[in-house]
């Protein structure tokens, strides 16, 4: 029974913290958009990888490195 005194209050102040959370990421814009994140996935992208970056993405795919390849 003596425990009561100990859970209630801590849980109240767990319900506070929750809260105060929630109604920190309110103002801080957290919910203002909730649809176009989701989307950005599924959009194509316009434009093409440079031959810079599709050859690094095929070294690492390929497992190699060419130690010939400097940024020019």
């Amino acid at each position: 029974m003596n425990i009561l005194f100990l859970l209630i209050p801590l849980g109240l102040v767990l319900l506070a913290c929750a809260v105060a959370a929630f109604f920190w990421a309110v103002g801080s814009g957290q919910f203002d958009d909730l649809d176009s994140p989701a989307m950005s996935v599924v959009m194509d992208d316009d434009t093409k990888p440079s031959a810079r970056d599709r050859r690094i993405k095929n070294n690492a795919a390929n497992g190699t490195t060419n130690s010939n390849n400097t940024q020019k």
